[in-house]
């Protein structure tokens, strides 16, 4: 607080909790969040033009099928969720690199693959790394060591486990599976998600996996999301509000819109069902 007195400006410093001041920091980050949302991506814009001012392009996300890839939505719902507006680069279904994401043969491979000016990142969990390095303000990792410590942790865990539950449950945004059965294996892995999300809700109080708004570890399981939807997967209440909290996102509506539009030209997925 500033006042002038004779001449000269005077600066009062307000002492305050730590308590208060970590309640005035919550309320000031979930402000940012809903105003960022409410702006979408012309925010975004704004955010870039000192990147552009610079000489530099825009970035270029090389993805595959918005259907079918989950890799390629991590990625690319990371880059929306640092405020990045990036120019997408589908690969051909014919490519070997499409082939071995949907054909779970790899996690990432060449997509989704982050170019930014003369930098090329292509896993997801380093793009992920890379994004929050520039754009920490974002929130893709949270600032607490500890939470930061346990997001890395779960995303790792996504990055690298599940392969029951990729191979009988591939993401598939079309689809629609009433009364599909789930094997146990793929059912131990669906408990472990589960558990993983109940934790971060009773750590950080949700909605989202981290606190108030999506980071990191939201954008590794949202493909999960919509497998468990498509899949008709029984849920407890409050995941299966998380899931629709996930979908609910400006961005991923945005994903679907984009995938439902999407031919079906992908003979090989046929094999995974």
């Amino acid at each position: 607080m500033r006042r002038k007195a004779k001449g000269r400006e005077k600066i009062r410093l307000v002492l305050v909790s730590p308590v208060q001041h970590a309640e005035a920091a919550g309320k000031l980050r979930a402000m940012s969040w809903t105003i960022s949302r409410a702006c979408g991506m012309a925010l975004a814009r704004k955010g870039l033009s000192r990147i552009q001012e610079l000489g530099m392009a825009l970035p270029v996300l090389t993805i595959s099928s918005k259907n079918y890839g989950a890799w390629a939505l991590r990625g690319w719902l990371m880059c929306r969720l640092a405020g990045w507006e990036v120019v997408e680069k589908t690969i051909s279904p014919d490519d070997p690199a499409m082939k071995a994401e949907i054909l779970l043969l790899s996690s990432s491979v060449r997509v989704p693959s982050l170019l930014h000016g003369d930098v090329h990142v292509w896993d997801t969990l380093a793009i992920g790394e890379y994004l929050n390095e520039l754009k920490p303000a974002a929130g893709l990792l949270p600032l607490d060591p500890k939470a930061r410590a346990h997001c890395r942790s779960i995303c790792g865990e996504m990055h690298s486990g599940f392969s029951a539950l990729r191979s009988s449950l591939p993401m598939n945004l079309k689809a629609r599976f009433s009364e599909f059965k789930v094997w146990s294996r793929a059912q131990a892995d669906i408990d472990r998600v589960v558990d993983i999300w109940r934790d971060c809700f009773a750590a950080y109080g949700g909605p989202f996996l981290f606190g108030a708004r999506p980071c990191m570890a939201d954008a590794m399981y949202a493909p999960v999301v919509t497998r468990f939807l498509s899949y008709n997967v029984t849920l407890d209440d409050v995941c299966e509000a998380y899931c629709l909290q996930i979908m609910a996102l400006p961005d991923m509506k945005e994903w679907v819109e984009a995938a439902l539009s999407e031919p079906d030209d992908i003979d090989e997925l046929d094999a995974e069902f």
